[in-house]
Parts: C-alpha cells; structure tokens; sequence
C-alpha cells in the first residue's frame, strides 16, 4: 500500500489479544498493534485476513476510523 493512500477502517472489534480490528475499505481486515492514545496508530494486515490472525504486514496510509480509532 502506498504511503499518501487512503484507508477507511470501520471498527468490528477487538481480538483475543484486546487489539481492535478493523475492516478496511478493501474489505480486508486490519489491526492496530499499538492502540494508545498518546500515539500514532500502528496498522498491519491480519494474517490470512482472519479476525484472529496475527499482525502481519505493516500499513503505511491516511487512514479515517469508523466510528472513532479504540485506543486503551
């Protein structure tokens, strides 16, 4: 995924790891691994787009959260 491209993230829930999960605007599914919200969201793909999978690749875009980003 590029840099500048835009990511809507619509908020399904939260994983067996209390991470929230997202669905993107892609229809794939997303997580944010370090969901503080003194910081910057840090956005991967779910391994084999599974609600459970692991972090696995690191997503670099704008990203809008439906209807706000879960933080701790």
């Amino acid at each position: 995924m590029e840099k500048h491209e835009k990511l809507t993230l619509t908020l399904l829930g939260r994983d067996s790891w209390s991470r929230p999960v997202y669905e993107g605007s892609d229809g794939n599914l997303y997580v944010d691994t370090d969901p503080c919200a003194d910081r910057q969201p840090r956005i991967c793909t779910k391994y084999r787009n599974a609600f459970n999978g692991e972090p696995d690749i690191p997503v670099h875009a704008e990203f809008t959260f439906v209807p706000h980003r879960d933080t701790w």
